[in-house]
């Protein structure tokens, strides 16, 4: 068990754009992993490589197709290329090339996320954001836009949602693991030698002070409100309809999604890549349309 406590330490000092359900999955792998499942290196590499290889962005009619799938890392690890990861990274330097290539008239974020880390998240939908203009550049949740991979999604020129996915998620997330009873238990006494009177605050060998707790739950705060800011300003709408109908961290089927204003439409990864190909452009009416939709949900859900 104290090897667990240590695998979940890596948990601590991170703040997490994720569905808690896949959080909870994470745990899982990572309980797993300290009760002894090995994974030979033949395997990982088997696994990796195709995750990498599903991963990798395509050119087709002059529509490039970028792939964002699983979980969300700035930098990739065991668990996130063993599960199909995507690493904003790597992501952002495919991405810039994409936008530079003379043969690539639009780009395609083939999106299906459950979300994942706060590094490497905003620097990656500020990168989309700068690059507005340039050429079409849409996303296309396929089927799940969450957390992390909708504020990325959310920065592109356009949101579609095919009609089975959902999208939303807007919240953060933090865990700290108090491991000082078990320690109790097992006669483990762990000493901190620190400089700084704050340095270990947040330990998992003891549980959080109120000045700790209350330290985290700004980190929390500060994260979230950025996250709602870049979705304001990414839709195109005010924070205080992000806060009042971008549910609150609740996720939304694409319908409501559209109704809610968090998407532009309802459609198919092939049918926008079938569109863009053919020159097509959405009609200038879409955004109008999308403001008359705010208007209409606020009073709705009022």
């Amino acid at each position: 068990m104290k090897r667990y406590s240590s695998i979940l330490s890596a948990f601590q000092d991170l703040i997490w754009l994720i569905r808690p359900e896949k959080m909870d999955a994470m745990i899982g792998f990572l309980d797993a992993k300290a009760c002894g499942m090995t994974l030979d290196a033949a395997t990982v590499e088997r696994v990796a490589a195709s995750n990498r290889l599903e991963r990798k962005a395509t050119i087709s009619r002059s529509v490039a197709v970028l792939p964002v799938v699983g979980i969300v890392a700035q930098r990739m690890d065991l668990m996130s290329e063993f599960s199909g990861g995507v690493s904003t990274d790597r992501l952002g330097k495919e991405f810039d090339a994409l936008v530079i290539n003379p043969d690539v008239e639009a780009i395609v974020l083939d999106v299906d996320s459950p979300g994942g880390g706060y590094a490497g998240t905003p620097e990656m939908a500020s990168r989309i954001m700068a690059a507005r203009g340039s050429k079409p550049i849409v996303a296309v949740a396929n089927s799940m836009a969450a957390s992390a991979a909708y504020w990325i999604a959310a920065a592109c020129d356009e949101l579609v949602v095919t009609p089975s996915g959902e999208v939303g998620s807007i919240g953060v997330l933090a865990i700290h693991y108090d491991y000082s009873t078990q320690n109790e238990k097992l006669g483990v006494k762990p000493t901190y030698v620190t400089y700084g009177e704050n340095k270990a605050e947040f330990s998992s060998d003891s549980p959080l002070t109120e000045a700790a707790l209350s330290e985290l739950q700004a980190r929390v705060n500060e994260a979230g409100e950025t996250f709602v800011k870049a979705v304001a300003s990414q839709r195109g709408v005010s924070q205080k309809a992000v806060r009042e109908t971008f549910g609150g961290g609740r996720m939304f089927s694409a319908e409501e999604a559209v109704l809610r204003r968090m998407a532009d439409r309802i459609g198919t990864l092939n049918a926008e890549i079938s569109r863009l190909a053919s020159g097509k452009r959405s009609s200038g009416g879409g955004r109008r349309a999308a403001i008359e939709r705010e208007r209409l949900a606020l009073e709705r859900l009022r």
